[in-house]
């Protein structure tokens, strides 16, 4: 039994033995922490009491025929799921019995979670205006067809839901291109006070629009190794939410410091901080802000021309650069949106 130890203190997973006396003889340090330390010894119902589980291990007791099933477990808020093959083995008097291992799905299942998530959403976000463009056009060659004061609204909602489809499209190749960089550092130098300088021309007709005041501080020797194009997307999206969702009137101010040793990267860095005096977010929200289609407030921001990808965009980016990304807010009292990128050091 000694031998057979170590074979399951081998294992990549957590497996123990069950002997022909239904009890447990054999038990790894995975299966231990899983199932609960002292197991060895013990009757096996007392240990697995999951119905399936129960009954698999039974089957393969009196026929020795291998059988899978799945074990769900719950510690802490965390959902595990595990495959558990069941299987006889007969090694003589040093093993004998059902040897039980349990294979961890639990990231599997997330990310084939995620996968299913995000076509439902992005089936969503594409069906509303699709379904509204349709609507318009049966209308368009029915009853409206000689209306020409119908015809030119309707073709005004039309190219608004178009525009919206099209940046859906947009950003949604923008996540999987940096989806598929993000394992791949830049290495260029870019000087992030241009990139902001850039991102701000494009942006002022929206500040305009929006009676928002946009300060610009920044010091000497901001440069980065990085992508050019891809920064400016962080920053572009960075203060078009500031501007969009501050508020009419808002002041946004936007800093960017050079750091001799940063706390978190641990490295000369460039900290860049993207600052609003809007409405602010709960709490609550801001762990969930950078996920795909999370939105604090789905018909505001589907009225602001958003598609709730932004700030995923935004995270992948940053994470391809080695960075961090920090959200600070309170109701009442402004968002902030700082990045915090590796210094060109060379």
């Amino acid at each position: 039994m000694q031998g057979f130890a170590s074979v399951l203190a081998g294992m990549p997973f957590a497996a123990l033995l069950i002997g022909p006396d239904e009890r447990i003889h054999a038990a790894n340090a995975a299966a231990c922490e899983m199932l609960g330390q002292g197991i060895e010894g013990r009757h096996f119902l007392t240990a697995l009491r999951q119905p399936d589980v129960l009954e698999a291990i039974e089957q393969t007791a009196r026929d020795g025929q291998a059988r899978r099933t799945v074990f769900l477990t719950s510690e802490g808020g965390r959902d595990s799921t595990f495959q558990v093959h069941v299987a006889h083995v007969d090694a003589g008097a040093a093993a004998r019995g059902v040897l039980v291992s349990f294979e961890d799905l639990t990231e599997r299942e997330q990310a084939a979670q995620m996968r299913r998530d995000f076509v439902a959403n992005v089936s969503h976000e594409l069906r509303t205006p699709l379904t509204s463009l349709m609507g318009f056009i049966e209308t368009l060659q029915g009853p409206a067809r000689h209306d020409q004061a119908a015809i030119d609204r309707f073709l005004g909602i039309m190219a608004r839901e178009a525009a919206r489809m099209e940046r859906l499209v947009h950003d949604l190749l923008s996540l999987s291109r940096v989806e598929g960089e993000e394992r791949v550092r830049p290495r260029e130098p870019v000087d992030l006070a241009a990139i902001m300088g850039t991102v701000m021309t494009m942006l002022r007709p929206l500040a305009r629009e929006h009676d928002c005041a946009v300060q610009f501080e920044s010091g000497p020797g901001l440069i980065v190794p990085g992508n050019a194009d891809q920064l400016q997307q962080v920053f572009t999206n960075l203060l078009e939410n500031a501007i969009k969702y501050g508020g009419t009137g808002n002041r946004v101010e936007i800093t960017l410091e050079s750091h001799a040793l940063d706390a978190t990267l641990r490295v000369p860095a460039i900290v860049a901080s993207v600052r609003d005096h809007g409405p602010g977010i709960d709490p609550l929200h801001i762990p969930r802000l950078t996920e795909r289609f999370y939105r604090v407030d789905t018909h505001r921001s589907r009225a602001m021309g958003g598609t709730g990808l932004g700030l995923a965009i935004v995270k992948h980016i940053v994470n391809r650069h080695r960075g961090r990304l920090r959200i600070a807010s309170e109701p009442g009292k402004g968002s902030t949106f700082t990045v915090i990128l590796p210094r060109w050091t060379r």
